[in-house]
């Protein structure tokens, strides 16, 4: 059997965690607070940009742009994938409580 060091894999692993980790920055101009309902349009806005960019980087790879290459695509059409199924669970959850808030006796 291998000797296998704990604390090295354990910081392997923390490091290339914080490599992964989504990059979200809902930005503002003053020191307001943001709405729930600004903070979800700014976030169906970024998927919806993320969507058009796969997009357009898998038709420039499909007319034979070498710039664009395959693996760049298939990340990008991922992440934009990924990105659409969490806003789409976050509105099915927002439906649900407002599901369960409507049968509730007044």
């Amino acid at each position: 059997m291998s000797d296998i060091k704990i604390n090295e894999l354990l910081s392997q692993i923390r490091s290339i965690s914080s490599q992964v980790e989504p990059n979200i920055n809902i930005k503002q101009d003053n020191n307001e607070t943001m709405s729930f309902s600004s903070v979800l349009k700014t976030s169906v806005d970024k998927v919806n940009e993320q969507q058009m960019m796969a997009s357009e980087l898998a038709n420039r790879f499909e007319q034979g742009d070498s710039s664009v290459e395959l693996s760049r695509v298939m990340i990008e059409m991922q992440k934009a994938r990924v990105s659409f199924e969490a806003v789409k669970q976050v509105r099915n959850q927002l439906v649900t409580a407002y599901q369960e808030v409507m049968s509730m006796p007044v």
